[in-house]
């Protein structure tokens, strides 16, 4: 599954997907005031490098952050129903932006929906 994404997104692909979710969670109601102004670019490099180890295995995510650990990473932000389902949202809309295959929608879409709601940590 994940070389579906390496051929038809790779790298370049998933950095200007991650830069058109930022783009929306700036400015979104629910997902915006959770980022602190000043780490939208730390935020948006994590994202990348994380998604980028995910499905084509770089190594950047864990040489810099080590194990994803993403329940305990998240914890201290509220994440219930409403922001797990925006976040899915937003990584649609912005796969939607740069024209995400079919294929590849399929592998990367079901992926966001699961680590969304394994990060919720509110009713």
């Amino acid at each position: 599954m994940e070389e579906i994404v390496a051929r038809e997104v790779g790298a370049d692909g998933l950095a200007a997907m991650v830069a058109a979710f930022y783009r929306r969670v700036k400015t979104d109601d629910v997902l915006g005031p959770m980022y602190p102004e000043q780490d939208f670019e730390g935020a948006e490099k994590r994202l990348r490098e994380f998604l980028q180890f995910r499905f084509l295995g770089h190594e950047a995510y864990v040489e810099n952050r080590g194990h994803p650990r993403l329940r305990m990473r998240h914890f201290p932000f509220v994440i219930g129903e409403k922001e797990a389902a925006r976040w899915v949202e937003l990584m649609e809309a912005a796969m939607a932006d740069c024209d995400i295959s079919g294929e590849a929608w399929a592998v990367m879409s079901p992926f966001f929906a699961q680590v969304a709601e394994f990060l919720k940590n509110r009713p």
